[in-house]
C-alpha cells in the first residue's frame, strides 16, 4: 500500500502554447531524469519525440514520463493543448488522479484551458492552476489570476505570489509556509527576506488564503471565525481535503523556461495532490451493463484496467497503455478483453519515460503501464481477470469537424491507402474513416485541417504511402414540388413470351425529412397482387438517381392507382421496368429541386471576434438561431449548409487567432437556392462528362 500512497497520477493541461511541455521538461530536469532542460523550439524535449511534432514544435500527442521526487512518485501525462488534438487530451486525462492546468500569464484564459476544466469537471479530477511565462513581456500574475477566478469553478484560491515582473521576475514568496525564494539563472533557489514593498500584499493574500481553506472543514472555519489561529498541519490536512473534494483550486506561478517555482510546484503535488488510495472507488458495470460494480485500489482484489490510448507502429506491433484500477498484474501472463470477450496473452509490463519504455515485474492500482502485441485489445476497452468480469465506461472521442476526400498519390499504393488508414485509426480515435458509396470516395475525418496534414505525413513515415487530400463532394439530394399523374408502360415483342407491364401512378411531395411513401390503391384487380411489389421496386430503383444531377430522389410519396395487364407478357420485372419508366416520366414534370445537407453548428469565440464571425457565417448563407453565454465566451448557434461549411475549421482559427472553437451536426436538408442550384448542377454534369 505504501507504494500506491505514494503515487500521483497527474495530468499537465491547457491551451496549445501555454507551456505544459516546457513545464514537464523543467520537473524531469529538476528530478535528476534529464541532464539537460530541454526546450520544444530545439526539439530536444523528453516529451515530444515524434517528427511531427518536432516540425511544429507542439505536442500533437500525450507523452508519459514517471519518476520519483522527494518521497512520490510522480507520473506525468503532459497534453496536447491544440484543438486539432484535444481529443487525445480527454481521453488520457480519464487515467490521471488530479490536473496541473497550466495558463499563459501573458494570453491569460483561452478556449482549450476551458475546455481542459470542462474535462476535469467531467472526470471529477481535482485541479490546481500554475500560471507560466512570468517572465515574458506584458505577463501580469493578478490580471491572469481573476481571468481564472471568473472563469473556474472551484474557486481558484492564491497560494504564491511572484516576486518581480516580467524581465525582473526572479522570485516566488509561498503564503503557506510564509518563505520567499529568489532563483538564480540556473533555477537553483535560494531562501530570501520577503520584499519590504510586497508585505502587505503578502499578508493580504495571507489571511485570504487561511479562510479558503478553512471553509474546507466545518470545525476549522468555525475556530477560524472565532479568532483561532491555526497550526500549519490543521492548514495543510484542511487543503488536502479542499483540493481532493474540489472546493478549491490552488494557484502556483513561475516559469517553466527559467526554471523558477518548479522545484516548489513538484513539491505541491507530492504534498497535496491525491493518490490513488485516496480517489474514491471507479464504478464499472458486468459485462452486460445491468450490475454496478465497485473497483477499489486494492491490491488484493482481482485485476481490473481500462484501456485509455493506443500507440500503433508497423515494426514494434501495436502498444497499449492502460491504468490499473484494481487488484495486482505479474510481469507476464494472461487477462480477459472484456469488450472482446477474448484471452490476451502478454509477456511484459512497460512504464514510459518518454520514447523509452521500461520493463517492470508487477503494476499496483492506479499504474499506468503498457503492454505490447496484444491481439484484439484497442483505446477504449476493458481488461480483467475472469474471476470478475467488469467493463468500464471510457470517455469518448470529440466529434470530427473537417472531412477530406483521400486518394492515393500513385495508383499503385490504392490498396495500401485504406489498410494504412485502418492502422492509424487504433492509434487516433477521434479520426474517422469511412467510404461513401453514393460519391465513390474514401473519406478522412479529423479535429482540424492540421489534424488531418500531421495524420498524411504519419502515412507517409510510418507506412510509406503518400495520398492527396481534396474537398469531399456534398452529398446533395434532390426532390418534387408538384403532384403529377403519369403512365409508365413498357411493351416488348421479340417472338415467343414478350414484355407487358402497364402502371399509373401519382407522385406528390411530402414534408422535409418525409422520405419515401408507397401507397396501394389498385382495385378490381386492374394490376395482379403479385405485380404491385414489383412497382415499387422499379421506383425504389430508379429513385436513386435524380434527373438534375443523378443524387438520390427523396421526400415523395407514389400512390399506384391504375394500370392494365396481359396474362401471357406480363411478369414482375416487365412491372418494374415500368414502374421506374413511370418514376422518371413523373420527377421531370413534378419540378424537381436540389436539396442540400445543413449543418446545425455551435461556434464558441471570445466576445471581440463575435462581429467578424456573425458576418462570416451570414456569408456562407447561415442562419443564426440564437446565441448563449458560455464563461467569458459567446456561442453562436446557426443552422449552416455544409458546402459553405467544408473549409471553416482552419477559416476559425484565422479569424480567432486559435481562441474559437466549433461543434457541427447534421440537422436537415433543404432546397439550394435556384442560381446556386444551377452552377452547382453544372458543375457536376460537366464533371461526369469528363470522367
Amino acid at each position: 500500500m505504501d507504494e500506491i500512497a505514494k503515487l500521483r497520477n497527474v495530468a499537465i493541461v491547457g491551451h496549445g502554447g501555454a507551456g505544459k511541455t516546457s513545464l514537464a521538461e523543467a520537473m524531469l530536469y529538476n528530478a535528476g531524469v534529464t541532464n539537460r532542460l530541454g526546450r520544444v523550439e530545439d526539439g530536444n524535449t523528453a516529451m515530444d519525440f515524434e517528427p511531427e511534432e518536432l516540425k511544429r514544435q507542439a505536442s500533437l500527442s500525450s507523452g508519459f514520463y514517471q519518476y520519483d521526487w522527494a518521497k512520490t512518485t510522480i507520473s506525468l501525462i503532459d497534453t496536447p493543448g491544440d484543438q486539432n488534438f484535444f481529443s487525445d487530451s480527454r481521453l488520457c486525462m480519464q487515467a490521471a488522479d488530479g490536473a496541473v492546468v497550466v495558463i499563459d500569464a501573458v494570453d491569460g484564459v483561452k478556449v482549450q484551458t476551458e475546455q481542459a476544466w470542462e474535462f476535469a469537471d467531467e472526470f471529477n479530477l481535482p485541479c490546481m492552476i500554475f500560471i507560466n511565462k512570468l517572465d515574458r513581456e506584458r505577463s501580469d500574475f493578478l490580471r491572469t489570476f481573476n481571468d481564472a477566478a471568473e472563469s473556474f469553478k472551484p474557486k481558484p484560491v492564491v497560494f504564491q505570489l511572484p516576486i518581480g515582473k516580467e524581465a525582473d521576475f526572479k522570485g516566488i514568496v509561498d503564503l503557506i509556509s510564509l518563505k520567499a525564494f529568489n532563483y538564480d539563472d540556473n533555477g537553483k533557489a535560494a531562501p530570501c527576506d520577503i520584499p519590504a514593498d510586497m508585505q502587505e500584499q503578502v499578508d493580504a493574500e495571507r489571511e485570504a488564503l487561511v479562510e479558503n481553506i478553512a471553509e474546507s472543514d466545518d470545525e476549522l472555519l468555525e475556530r477560524y471565525l472565532e479568532g483561532e489561529t491555526l497550526t500549519d498541519d490543521e492548514l495543510n490536512t484542511a487543503l488536502k481535503k479542499g483540493i481532493l473534494t474540489r472546493e478549491l483550486a490552488p494557484v502556483l506561478c513561475g516559469s517553466a523556461t527559467q526554471n523558477i517555482g518548479i522545484d516548489l510546484l513538484a513539491d505541491f503535488i507530492g504534498n497535496c495532490m491525491p493518490s490513488p488510495l485516496e480517489k474514491a472507488p471507479v464504478l464499472c458495470t458486468d459485462p452486460d451493463g445491468k450490475e454496478e460494480i465497485e473497483c477499489k485500489p486494492d491490491p488484493d482484489e482481482p485485476f481490473a484496467a481500462f484501456v485509455f490510448k493506443t500507440i500503433a507502429d508497423p515494426y514494434a506491433g501495436r502498444l497499449n497503455i492502460f491504468k490499473v484500477i484494481s487488484g495486482t498484474l505479474g510481469g507476464d501472463g494472461n487477462f480477459l478483453n472484456t469488450n472482446k470477450d477474448a484471452k490476451e496473452r502478454f509477456n511484459q509490463l512497460l512504464i514510459l519515460a518518454g520514447k523509452e519504455q521500461k520493463p517492470i515485474n508487477q503494476a499496483l492500482p492506479g499504474s499506468i503501464i503498457a503492454v505490447a502485441k496484444l491481439k484484439e485489445t484497442k483505446t477504449g476497452d476493458t481488461i480483467c481477470d475472469p474471476s470478475r468480469k467488469v467493463k468500464f465506461k471510457c470517455a469518448k472521442p470529440l466529434p470530427a469537424l473537417i472531412s477530406f476526400a483521400v486518394s492515393a498519390k500513385n495508383q499503385s499504393d490504392e490498396d495500401k491507402v485504406f489498410i494504412a488508414l485502418n492502422k492509424l485509426l487504433e492509434e487516433d480515435v477521434a479520426l474517422n474513416l469511412d467510404r461513401n458509396v453514393e460519391t465513390k470516395e474514401i473519406l478522412i475525418s479529423g479535429s482540424g485541417q492540421v489534424h488531418i496534414e500531421a495524420i498524411t505525413e504519419k502515412l507517409n513515415r510510418k507506412y510509406n504511402v503518400e495520398v492527396l487530400l481534396n474537398t469531399p463532394k456534398v452529398p446533395y439530394r434532390e426532390t418534387i414540388k408538384k403532384r403529377v399523374r403519369v403512365q409508365g408502360k413498357h411493351k416488348k415483342q421479340s417472338g415467343g413470351h414478350g414484355q407487358f407491364g402497364d402502371c399509373w401512378i401519382q407522385v406528390e411531395p411530402l414534408p422535409r425529412g418525409g422520405g419515401f411513401e408507397f401507397v396501394d390503391a389498385i382495385v378490381g384487380g386492374v394490376i395482379p397482387k403479385t405485380y404491385i411489389p414489383a412497382v415499387e421496386k422499379g421506383v425504389v430503383e430508379a429513385c436513386q438517381k435524380g434527373v438534375l444531377a443523378g443524387f438520390p430522389c427523396v421526400d415523395f410519396k407514389v400512390t399506384l392507382d391504375d394500370g392494365s395487364y396481359h396474362s401471357v407478357d406480363s411478369s414482375e420485372m416487365s412491372f418494374k421496368i415500368a414502374g421506374a419508366l413511370a418514376f422518371r416520366t413523373a420527377i421531370k414534370e413534378a419540378k424537381p429541386v436540389l436539396l442540400e445537407p445543413i449543418m446545425k453548428v455551435a461556434v464558441i469565440t471570445p466576445d471581440e471576434f463575435m462581429g467578424d464571425i456573425m458576418g462570416d457565417l451570414n456569408g456562407r448563407r447561415g442562419r443564426v438561431l440564437g446565441m448563449d453565454t458560455k464563461g467569458k465566451n459567446q456561442v453562436i448557434n446557426a443552422n449552416v449548409p455544409l458546402s459553405e461549411f467544408l473549409t471553416y475549421a482552419p477559416d476559425l482559427r484565422s479569424m480567432t487567432g486559435g481562441r474559437g472553437m466549433f461543434t457541427m451536426d447534421f440537422s436537415h436538408y433543404d432546397e439550394v437556392p435556384a442560381q446556386i442550384a444551377e452552377k452547382v448542377i453544372e458543375e457536376i454534369n460537366k464533371e461526369k462528362e469528363e470522367s
